[in-house]
């Protein structure tokens, strides 16, 4: 499918474009001048993400597919690899298919863009890769050590994506999110994150669940510092790096619920469940690198993007 718009500028790929950071990744190339494909299966994307943009090419494929990634790479410049199944509690459910989309997806993607001479190709990996290691800050320099299958399905995805820079002369960097909240994350799935989870409790006016006790702490990531990092990525003249995007700062559920009933205006009522499997007590990003190698800095925090995103919720 093809959304019209006339774009003359370079071709960049999307997958997952249909996603919640793909969307939004998608909109400002867009708005940039650049041509946009898509790849997107739909499994956990909606093309409802979408409504309202014009100028892409939406191709419905799966990047598990070798020839729907041989298929989506062809004339772009760039590919934006955002594409993944996410959640930490569906791969210990189900972590061949974590390990499928995750790591041998991004075989293939990153194998048939280096194939068809693709210059850049920027992965979406994840604090997750880090486990939950003794360490008050999470630096680029800390060993990997995943606990949870989905942690190490998107490690070895990044590794394979790093050695096509070494191997294949192909600008690859892997950028390291951590805790991205913004609009247009599902709240009603079922592997839903917390931010949209208690913010939809809260317009509701229903109860919230808090795994464990609430002290365990998150470095939460407003969206639009992720796209400002996949288009410093692409713009840089890095490459071979893994780096973390995030805010450099933490926040502890139980600031998160104060946070949400200030901006609701009445308390987010909750109760504590058993603390999730596989789930990490701290997460505190150092950003040095990726301020160094491609000049990212976080310009929207946790209380503004926070705020942004309940406004958004409220009125959809």
């Amino acid at each position: 499918m093809t959304v019209s718009g006339n774009h003359d500028g370079k071709g960049a790929l999307v997958t997952g474009g249909a996603g919640f950071i793909g969307s939004h990744l998608v909109r400002r190339l867009l708005s940039e001048g650049m041509r946009v494909r898509i790849l997107d299966n739909l499994a956990t994307g909606r093309a409802s993400n979408l409504d309202g943009v014009e100028g892409f090419e939406l191709q419905e494929g799966d990047v598990r597919s070798r020839d729907e990634t041989q298929r989506a790479v062809r004339g772009v410049d760039v590919v934006f690899h955002l594409a993944a199944l996410p959640s930490v509690a569906r791969s210990w459910k189900d972590p061949v298919a974590s390990l499928a989309v995750n790591a041998h997806g991004t075989a293939n993607l990153v194998e048939a863009a280096a194939e068809e001479g693709v210059g850049s190709f920027v992965y979406s990996s994840s604090s997750s890769i880090y486990g939950d290691q003794n360490a008050d800050v999470k630096s680029e320099d800390l060993e990997p050590r995943p606990i949870s299958p989905y942690g190490y399905s998107k490690l070895l995805g990044e590794k394979i994506a790093l050695a096509h820079a070494r191997a294949q002369g192909m600008k690859v960097l892997a950028l390291r999110y951590f805790n991205v909240f913004g609009p247009r994350q599902d709240p009603e799935s079922p592997y839903a994150a917390v931010i949209p989870l208690f913010i939809a409790h809260a317009l509701a006016g229903t109860t919230a669940t808090v795994d464990g006790d609430g002290t365990q702490s998150r470095d939460f990531t407003y969206v639009d510092n992720v796209v400002d990092a996949n288009v410093f990525a692409y713009r840089s003249g890095a490459s071979g790096l893994a780096m973390n995007i995030a805010c450099g700062q933490s926040h502890t559920l139980v600031d998160l619920v104060a946070e949400i009933s200030s901006l609701s205006g009445r308390p987010l009522q909750t109760v504590n469940g058993p603390p999730r499997q596989g789930d990490i007590k701290h997460s505190l990003a150092d950003v040095t690198l990726a301020a160094e190698h491609i000049g990212y800095e976080p310009r929207v925090g946790f209380r503004d993007g926070l705020r942004r995103t309940f406004d958004g919720y409220k009125s959809a």
